[in-house]
């Protein structure tokens, strides 16, 4: 169905769950007769090309002396601020979350001049962005602009919800102040920085503690309804949810034969393209694990060649988790919310992992909220793991639960809504 001939512009963060998360969106507006440009990382050169869409490269610092994988900037920063994550949220807020704030501030400030050549270039009728902070030349651009929010919704505050990337539970509010002036704490002087960068490239000054604004023509974020949280506020119109946002895939999952039938429940193993990169923990669950009657599959990461699979697993650097969830009867996850979204699109339950950012907001939700287990990262014991799973195969209501809600999200999806509400406000709508 062709609904137009616009000029949109994608401007994913640099990390494939918010790439996907737009290619989704991008594959339906590209079939409804619009022209769909991606702006990319040059580590991600000719991925979006060969899914048939335009690129336009930019960076987010000085070129390296080495040729980069995709993301490699947030790999190298993942992996070097790694011993952060095993301790208490609150203090990772300076050691962590200030830290990657102010690297991704160094990158738009990095990337502004470039991006306002893009934009000048290609002409977009609407610009998506689906990144964390404000980039100026969006607003410099005057175009009409889209924000998505592809991490958890209490990115979305509200004094009744609890604090972003804490991880605390919903019924107990007993740390949530604490945790919000610290935060506050640790980012003011940051945060006042940028905004007045902001102010001085074409954008208005930043509300405190945000590093960037709400759209004035559209906004969307991504979580099933059953576990969204109740506001005390309700979000302006301009905002809608999609419940979940998920890419059409041509690949297929082909599995080793004693892997695709056997004994046991099939069990998925991922922790994300950075997740995964901590060798030690992806050496210690496939210990664990091995001593599980059920079938493993591992999606290795980047650190692929670093440690080797057990008997009852079979993995590999990449895998197709599109094509895999179906196939699955549990999900091991890191919490990244383009996960977390796509398990409940394909009905399944979790445990969760949680190591940075919103991963533990996640994995909170989903525990406090019945779908899921939260174990701790880094301390679970290996009868929580196996015993968590064991208990979530065993759940036959949550399981119906799960087939209830992949049934409904399936029957609407949200890269056609947001193709719709994006495609009116290319034509000159809000």
């Amino acid at each position: 169905m062709a609904s137009g001939n616009s000029t949109i512009v994608f401007f994913p963060e640099g990390a494939y769950g918010p790439t996907n998360n737009c290619v989704g969106i991008g594959q339906v507006l590209r079939e409804r007769g619009h022209r769909v440009v991606f702006v990319v990382e040059e580590s991600f050169a000719g991925n979006l090309e060969a899914q048939g869409f335009e690129e336009r490269l930019m960076r987010l610092g000085p070129a390296p002396e080495v040729e980069e994988e995709p993301g490699q900037f947030w790999k190298d920063f993942i992996r070097e601020t790694a011993p952060v994550f095993r301790k208490p949220t609150i203090e990772q807020l300076s050691e962590f979350i200030e830290p990657t704030w102010r690297a991704l501030c160094d990158g738009s400030r990095y990337v502004d001049d470039r991006l306002r050549e893009i934009f000048d270039e290609v002409r977009p009728d609407a610009i998506v962005e689906d990144n964390v902070l404000c980039f100026p030349a969006i607003h410099y651009s005057g175009r009409p602009w889209v924000r998505i929010v592809s991490c958890n919704p209490l990115e979305l505050k509200d004094p009744s919800i609890a604090p972003l990337f804490s991880g605390y539970p919903t019924d107990d509010t007993s740390k949530w102040a604490e945790f919000r002036a610290e935060y506050e704490r640790a980012i003011a002087g940051l945060q006042a920085e940028f905004s007045e960068f902001c102010s001085e490239r074409g954008a208005p000054q930043l509300p405190v503690p945000e590093f960037i604004h709400e759209s004035e023509w559209l906004n969307l974020y991504m979580y099933p309804e059953e576990v969204d949280y109740e506001r005390s506020r309700p979000l302006a119109p301009t905002w809608h949810r999609l419940e979940t946002c998920v890419r059409r895939s041509d690949d297929s999952a082909e599995l080793p034969a004693q892997i695709a039938s056997g004994d046991g429940a099939l069990v998925y193993l991922s922790l994300g393209s950075l997740g995964s990169a901590d060798v030690e923990l992806m050496k210690r669950l496939v210990d664990v694990l091995s001593r599980s009657p059920h079938r493993i599959v591992v999606s290795k990461g980047p650190q692929h060649t670093e440690f080797e699979l057990a008997d009852n697993m079979w993995g590999e650097e990449f895998l197709p988790q599109p094509a895999l969830l179906p196939l699955a009867d549990v999900v091991i996850t890191h919490g990244g919310n383009n996960t977390t979204t796509e398990c409940f699109h394909f009905g399944k339950p979790m445990v969760a992992l949680p190591l940075f950012w919103d991963q533990y907001d996640n994995a909170q939700r989903v525990h406090e909220t019945g779908f899921g287990v939260r174990l701790p990262t880094y301390e679970f014991e290996e009868d929580e793991l196996l015993g968590a799973l064991d208990r979530l195969l065993a759940d036959n209501d949550l399981g119906a639960r799960l087939r209830g809600i992949a049934a409904r999200v399936q029957a609407s999806p949200g890269t056609s809504q947001a193709a719709g509400l994006i495609d009116q406000v290319a034509s000159g709508g809000r």
